[in-house]
């Protein structure tokens, strides 16, 4: 596969995520023949919102995209994931924390704006959950009761990253500590996408199985977060494990999730996290550093089906490790990777 890579500078932004735009306003607004958002890692989540422009010549550009976030302004960060549910995109954090723990609950939130919005003068209205470790509970918890094994943390990332949060949250009199335990899994969500019935695929960078395999979980019911008047909380229905991905040896997480029809998905997986940036994580599990990103296909099973999917090879994306989102639009696939606060689009 030959990729054309197009190399364009958003402030010292790394990128995450790639979704096509589909609102005529917001490509009219920047006299674009197409458009991705993808959300960036340094700051709150409305500061991290950007555009990358096709022209109609052909040229790319980045442009950071205005939005308010009410009473909520600053108090997110790390936004990783992105998906369409008619015209509303969401914005989910991470639900993890830095290199070294303990979580950060800043980065336990969903968020979501009408799309359309965003073709229009001024900043564009964006709504803000933060689930205070909601999300992390219910997780863990279908995690547990599920019929797959995911992988333990080592002692450093128990330590660092749960007990912690924990000890943390209870010094500082903080409701949400109830809701972790000390034998939970850091959650670090990295992808997303919705399925045709509605529920929401989350694509976890870690955990992973005990084997090394990705895991995918679904979540019933996000919308009901947004609720002013009968806010209600997701429900997960269960977790999968993806089988035939994973190098001999590796572990491997989810890096981009997206739908591209009749109930078929594919995505990018790698490693489980950044080499050479002071991953407690690594430290524990260093095979799960050096892997490079690889393109994947899966379908989901049916209700009655298993928990184990077997997903096929698309492309091997070596030497790349950074392959950070994906896109399948008119029938071309479109990468972004992070590069040295650089953001590169890659078009096959």
């Amino acid at each position: 596969m030959t990729l054309t890579s197009v190399e364009l500078a958003v402030g010292s932004n790394e990128a995450s995520d790639l979704l096509p735009v589909h609102a005529p306003e917001v490509l009219a607004a920047h006299g674009a023949r197409r458009a991705f958002w993808t959300v960036l890692d340094e700051g709150t989540v409305e500061q991290c919102l950007a555009l990358l422009l096709e022209r109609p010549d052909g040229t790319w550009t980045a442009h950071h995209a205005a939005f308010d976030a009410g009473v909520e302004t600053g108090r997110t960060e790390d936004g990783e994931a992105l998906a369409r549910s008619g015209e509303w995109v969401y914005v989910l954090g991470s639900h993890f924390g830095s290199k070294g723990g303990p979580l950060r609950p800043k980065r336990a939130f969903v968020a979501r704006f009408r799309e359309s919005d965003a073709g229009r003068p001024g900043a564009a209205p964006l709504q803000i959950v933060r689930n205070q470790f909601r999300l992390h509970r219910l997780v863990n918890d279908a995690l547990a009761a599920a019929d797959i094994t995911p992988l333990p943390p080592g002692n450093r990332v128990r330590t660092r990253f749960i007990v912690e949060t924990i000890n943390r949250g209870t010094a500082r009199e903080k409701s949400w500590a109830t809701r972790l335990a000390r034998g939970d899994l850091p959650l670090n969500v990295e992808a997303a996408a919705f399925t045709p019935s509605g529920t929401l695929l989350l694509g976890l960078r870690f955990p992973v199985t005990e084997k090394g395999e990705p895991v995918l979980v679904e979540v019933a019911g996000v919308e009901g977060m947004f609720d002013s008047d009968a806010q209600t909380w997701p429900e997960v229905l269960g977790a999968y494990a993806l089988t035939g991905v994973t190098p001999p040896g590796a572990l491997v997480g989810f890096r981009a999730l997206t739908s591209v029809g009749g109930g078929t998905y594919e995505a990018v997986v790698g490693s489980i996290d950044a080499l050479g940036k002071g991953s407690v994580l690594l430290d524990d599990h260093p095979e799960g550093g050096e892997v490079t990103s690889r393109h994947i296909r899966f379908r989901l099973p049916t209700p009655d089906g298993g928990r184990r999917i077997a997903a096929e090879l698309v492309a091997d994306l070596a030497p790349f490790h950074n392959v950070e989102g994906l896109a399948a639009d008119g029938g071309q696939r479109v990468y972004v990777t992070d590069e040295d606060h650089r953001v590169a689009v890659w078009l096959d």
